[in-house]
């Protein structure tokens, strides 16, 4: 649990929050959610279709609305990386097959090589595999597996190769336009480089795809956006999460932090059931998903004090999986937009950086004259987790206005009124300069 820290120079009885005259109640916490919401809500998009950029974002741009886009990096005209197979030979793999069939020692290897065979759909075979492996049916995974090389020895594929459908989808995107559409206020972050089944691959071809995707986007847009990453099909297999942990700070997979309940897509369970100091909540709409269900997931999140939504969103306008209509984003993007006093939209990245910052801040308060000084820190990597926080500062009832003061920054402040007494909400950058108050 967060802990708030209060030091005072006066008596012990001046940790009462109360509004006496000419007395501070200098009493100061961080807010659960950026300016003082309800509740927090990230956008995000798997794969990187042309019409996310083309009809969606022009939506989102026009309201004010920041994303988390999970791009596939090997397809991007001018990546160093592209998709591989790393390991022996695949002709001695094949040939393998012939007389050993595929067992828990060597089905990683095989899935990992099989879409990249010399022939057309075999891509489908390693898609199949690992689903079934990220649903615990390893058995079942072994014998797509042998059926898949059994045709490729039989001749029955046709030579070349042959992406996986999201990859073709995402094709038309320059690493020129997302630069441009990083300006704009959202977050890209790595999908891989190719959209495997990431629990059927072997530790070379893993960190293949997970490391390799992070260098292309280092390379083109800079350390700031590989923060966050999305292992494709939203796998959970404990395996891949160790070894992605290692290489990005927050993945929408899975983010097992010991203050956060995690809800996934699938689940049914509701986020005001959950007794954690946060709650993510992921949904995907899907072109079943009623709009009024998805409004109704605003609705929830608002109505509670620690709930995170997660939309997912894919295709748009018939391009990617379950497409959704523009139209209906425009109508749903303004249904957020307008409830926005009780929402925080951040992208995923800012989202996770925030709970983090909170959750490990110190702030420590003390009243000199007619002033109340702040100090906020935290121990965690300041490249990393520089996101200012919201802090809610108690305050004289005297004070009308309240200069806030952090450095060189500057803002003027209205009071306001809670159960409590008078507190004002404002901006602060954590191990920075201390932050005075003071009525104006």
């Amino acid at each position: 649990m967060f802990k708030k820290i209060i030091f005072l120079s006066s008596v012990l009885g001046a940790l009462v929050a109360c509004n006496s005259p000419k007395k501070l109640a200098n009493t100061t916490e961080i807010t659960k959610w950026q300016y003082g919401r309800n509740a927090a809500v990230s956008l995000t998009y798997d794969d990187g279709s042309t019409n996310q950029f083309a009809k969606a974002m022009p939506i989102m741009d026009q309201l004010g609305l920041p994303a988390t886009f999970f791009i596939i990096t090997g397809q991007i005209p001018g990546s160093q990386y592209q998709g591989k197979f790393i390991g022996r030979p695949v002709k001695e793999i094949i040939q393998e097959t012939a007389t050993q069939p595929t067992n828990k020692e060597n089905f990683f290897e095989r899935a990992s090589a099989v879409g990249f065979l010399g022939y057309q759909g075999t891509i489908d075979y390693h898609t199949q595999a690992g689903a079934l492996i990220d649903a615990g049916k390893e058995a079942a995974a072994y014998k797509v597996i042998d059926e898949v090389y059994k045709k490729v020895r039989a001749g029955e594929f046709k030579p070349g190769y042959q992406s996986n459908n999201e990859v073709a989808e995402a094709r038309g995107v320059t690493w020129d336009k997302i630069r441009s559409y990083a300006k704009q206020g959202h977050e890209f972050a790595s999908h891989t480089v190719t959209h495997p089944r990431l629990a059927a691959l072997d530790e070379a071809n893993l960190l293949y795809e997970l490391e390799k995707s992070k260098e292309d986007i280092l390379k083109q847009l800079g350390p700031e956006y590989t923060f966050s990453a999305e292992g494709p099909y939203g796998t959970e297999n404990e395996r891949v999460m160790e070894y992605a942990y290692k290489i990005y700070p927050a993945l929408r997979n899975r983010m097992p932090e010991p203050y956060l309940e995690e809800i996934n897509r699938g689940s049914k369970v509701q986020p005001g059931t959950a007794k954690k100091e946060y709650v993510q909540w992921q949904r995907g709409a899907t072109t079943k998903t009623p709009l009024p269900l998805m409004k109704s997931w605003i609705d929830t999140v608002a109505a509670h004090q620690n709930n995170w939504l997660v939309l997912v969103f894919h295709g748009v306008d018939n391009i990617g999986w379950e497409a959704l209509s523009s139209s209906l984003l425009k109508e749903y993007f303004e249904y957020i937009k307008a409830r926005e006093n009780k929402i925080w939209v951040a992208t995923f990245g800012d989202v996770s950086k925030y709970m983090r910052e909170r959750m490990n801040a110190k702030v420590q308060v003390q009243e000199k004259a007619d002033k109340v000084v702040v100090s906020l820190t935290h121990d965690l990597d300041k490249n990393l987790y520089n996101l200012p926080l919201t802090l809610k500062s108690y305050v004289s009832q005297d004070w009308k206005t309240v200069q806030v003061k952090q450095g060189e920054e500057t803002q003027r402040v209205q009071p306001q009124q809670d159960a409590t007494g008078t507190f004002v909400l404002y901006q602060a950058k954590p191990n920075a300069q201390s932050i005075e108050l003071s009525g104006v």
